[in-house]
């Protein structure tokens, strides 16, 4: 049940390819987030695009140039491996993988909470020709025409060569700038210039010479430039320096440039939080990752503030989580790839397998600190609540209770308890489904007598 097979195919190229697991779906996830992995092949490009969710993304391999628009300017930031990066929803960007003959792996965060509630996600491509269609091409050709003030053989020029699909190869790392003139005009003049209604020519007739004239010089100065751009022309270098604005936006956070935040003989951990990372606050997401040496396991536990997704990056191993009746909801064994999901309250615990260390990184649905509840451990809540009431909660004497707490003295990540031989797993079974049916006959005698 959370363990996420289900996966769709969103971009498939020979440059690359997308695909998004889709996050569970139950009470109290009306908005679940999907899980994203992008692939692009060296000196790949995925078009200039927005879409109606937020993300955050993971570099899992390699480096990637990412270009984005923030407050009407052109962002550029270089990604590194290890790097997570938030981009908005609405938001135009592209990414261009930079990396030397090395293939880019990004996992991503696809919060729907602000979608439009068609499929993981809805793509808006700005970029584009014949394969994909760009939003432009949507607009009545003599809309598009005034706007560009281009003529309708240029038109066609603009919007139907590209054909190669959203993730598509590039000559040299200079081919987005190709479309940058467009993602930096200011959101005033992009509106203006779509979605401009054709002049009433009476009225065109009735303006002054002068104001006529000073309109068209304000109509069409940066579409000139945008078509200069897109058709390959180069600007003049005094045009190129007005129309190069670069913005600032917040930095990217690194998680392998920070110590873990645990750290034992059996692996460490590490969580980033609005406090880390403060665009996270905004999309209310936490991220964290975790690294299990062969044989290892992080200690039965709970999320008291979030929902958990965790995906593996390296090594198998196996997940547990449990109902909250105390029966098993899942015990799944998982490898590289694997993406599940833990509800809120659920325990849960990861165990590495005994042949490799196995590493996870995965989102919350909280930026806020989550002060995980351990539940065994020698920092567990059992530890924190010792006392008689405990003890006798589970039918035991304090003394014994305690003997039992006192013999695991590591906390978080705990070495696994070693292989039992068959037949003392035999015995141990067969004594607790004894256990099992004496306590079901003492519930029935007391049934009986009330």
């Amino acid at each position: 049940m959370f363990l996420l097979h289900r996966s769709i195919q969103m971009i498939k190229t020979e440059a690359g390819e997308m695909r998004v697991v889709k996050g569970l779906r139950m009470k109290g996830m009306e908005n679940p987030i999907h899980i994203g992995f992008i692939n692009m092949e060296p000196k790949a490009l995925l078009i200039p695009q927005y879409i109606d969710s937020n993300l955050i993304i993971f570099v899992r391999r390699g480096e990637v140039k990412i270009g984005l628009i923030h407050k009407d300017s052109l962002v550029e930031k270089q990604l590194k491996m290890g790097d997570i990066y938030a981009i908005p929803a609405g938001s135009a960007f592209y990414m261009l993988n930079t990396g030397e003959g090395q293939r880019l792996q990004i996992i991503c965060s696809i919060d729907t909470s602000v979608s439009i509630g068609r499929g993981p996600f809805e793509t808006f491509f700005i970029g584009g020709g014949t394969y994909p269609p760009s939003v432009l091409a949507g607009f009545d050709r003599k809309i598009l025409r005034t706007a560009l003030n281009i003529s309708g053989s240029e038109l066609d020029d603009l919007l139907m060569r590209q054909n190669e699909g959203p993730i598509l190869y590039v000559p040299d790392a200079h081919t987005p700038g190709k479309w940058a003139s467009f993602m930096q005009l200011k959101q005033r003049e992009r509106l203006e210039g779509l979605m401009g209604m054709e002049v009433d020519e009476e009225e065109e007739e009735d303006k002054e010479p002068a104001q006529e004239k000073q309109e068209e010089k304000q109509r069409t100065w940066s579409w000139r430039k945008l078509l200069k751009s897109v058709i390959g022309n180069d600007l003049n270098k005094d045009e190129e320096k007005k129309t190069k604005t670069i913005g600032r936006s917040f930095d990217s956070y690194n998680l392998f440039d920070r110590s873990p935040d645990f750290q034992n003989s059996y692996g460490w951990s590490l969580a980033v939080n609005k406090h880390d990372y403060p665009p996270l606050k905004r999309y209310n997401i936490g991220v964290y990752l975790v690294n299990l040496t062969a044989g290892s396991m992080m200690a039965p536990h709970m999320n008291p503030r979030a929902i958990e997704y965790g995906i593996v990056l390296s090594g198998e191993g196996s997940v547990q989580v449990v109902f909250p009746n105390g029966s098993s909801a899942m015990n799944a064994k998982v490898r590289e790839g694997d993406v599940f999901v833990v509800p809120r309250y659920f325990p849960f615990c990861q165990i590495a397998s005994r042949g490799a260390p196995m590493e996870f990184f995965g989102f919350t649905t909280s930026a806020k600190k989550n002060y995980p509840q351990f539940l065994l451990g020698a920092n567990s809540i059992l530890h924190t609540m010792r006392g008689p009431e405990l003890a006798t909660a589970f039918g035991l004497d304090e003394k014994r209770f305690n003997k039992f707490l006192d013999a695991q003295n590591e906390s978080v990540i705990l070495p696994t308890v070693p292989s039992l031989k068959p037949e003392e797993e035999e015995h141990h079974s067969s004594k607790r489904k004894r256990r099992r049916s004496s306590s079901i006959r003492r519930k029935r005698r007391s049934v009986i007598m009330m």
